[in-house]
């Protein structure tokens, strides 16, 4: 029962994400769509409940984890190009495109920026200035890579298949704006990030600082600490 009270957050997470799934996987526009639009969910899902037991996230980040995974189980129930929120905001916009793929990869950015930057602080010891520029340049890296594998998918499928999958709507550019928008999002999301810690952290200014400064007794490494360990394998 401790237990259960302790991770009460946790479970409350994962069953609103399982009616959303749930949701989605009831009688989709497009059947063959969604389950490729899925394959994300098969790969990502096991891989945050196991880690969760040995490098458990904080709330913030699994809560906008969740939401992520939402947005896209909405957009795999419709497909991207037919969510009808998506011609909603076409509208607003004055756009005749469907834009909820662009509210989703905008939202990459937005929402998985922090849950990577609390990654990296803890496992790599990032500080300062570059625990805010790191996040940034991950999350443009797995947007471009996601992009990447999106287009491989899209390429041993039928065509219809394929561009359903894509989401291009015909926007030679569509890969681009998509990146462009996640790197927005990720921006962002550092932003408010950096504007809670100035906020509330006297230090916040100093360890920014800090950590562009070249530490003491730092050296070139490269080709010296490949000679160094050349010299140290070989007793000279």
């Amino acid at each position: 029962m401790s237990s259960l009270r302790r991770h009460w957050y946790h479970l409350f997470l994962l069953t609103v994400f399982a009616l959303a799934w749930g949701w989605s996987a009831w009688q989709p526009l497009h059947p063959d769509d969604w389950l490729l639009e899925n394959y994300l969910v098969f790969a990502a899902l096991p891989v945050i409940l196991l880690s969760a037991r040995v490098f458990p996230l904080s709330r913030v980040s699994y809560t906008l984890i969740t939401l992520f995974m939402c947005l896209h189980v909405i957009g795999s129930h419709y497909t991207y190009a037919e969510v009808p929120l998506g011609f909603s905001m076409g509208e607003w916009l004055g756009s005749e495109r469907n834009m909820y793929d662009r509210l989703v990869h905008f939202s990459f950015g937005l929402l998985l920026a922090y849950p990577v930057r609390e990654i990296l602080i803890r496992l790599a010891g990032l500080r300062g200035f570059w625990a805010y520029f790191f996040p940034v340049d991950v999350t443009f890296a797995l947007s471009s890579i996601y992009e990447i594998i999106e287009w491989l998918a899209a390429r041993t499928v039928s065509p219809e298949l394929g561009l359903a999958f894509l989401g291009s709507q015909g926007d030679v550019w569509d890969a681009q704006k998509d990146m462009l928008l996640a790197g927005l999002g990720a921006i962002l999301a550092m932003l408010i990030a950096l504007a809670l810690n100035l906020w509330l952290n006297s230090h916040a200014w100093r360890d920014i600082r800090n950590s562009l400064k070249v530490p003491k007794g730092d050296r070139a490494r490269g080709e010296a600490k490949i000679l160094q360990w050349w010299r140290s394998r070989h007793g000279h």
